[in-house]
């Protein structure tokens, strides 16, 4: 199973930073991640597609591919916030 690390304002909604959830492909991973964290669902969802401001990292990489992205069990998925500094 994939690990996803959540960051910010999403590790608070889910309460938990770390876990592992099934997924053949990032699709199946945020899906996952959203049935058994609800309310991040309507944030990182609208119209059945995935914000922009939902920044996604695979094993380090920004990830900019398409939801069928293949992902095995090696594979850290980091989920982030829009992040601005000032």
């Amino acid at each position: 199973m994939p690990r996803v690390k959540l960051f910010a304002i999403f590790r608070e909604i889910a309460g938990i930073s770390e876990f592992d959830v099934e997924g053949r492909n990032i699709g199946e991973v945020l899906e996952n991640v959203t049935e058994k964290f609800p309310k991040l669902k309507e944030i990182f969802f609208a119209d059945g597609k995935l914000r922009e401001f939902v920044q996604i990292m695979i094993n380090g990489k920004h990830f900019k591919e398409e939801m069928n992205f293949e992902v095995d069990e090696k594979d850290v998925v980091a989920i982030f916030p829009p992040v601005s500094g000032g």
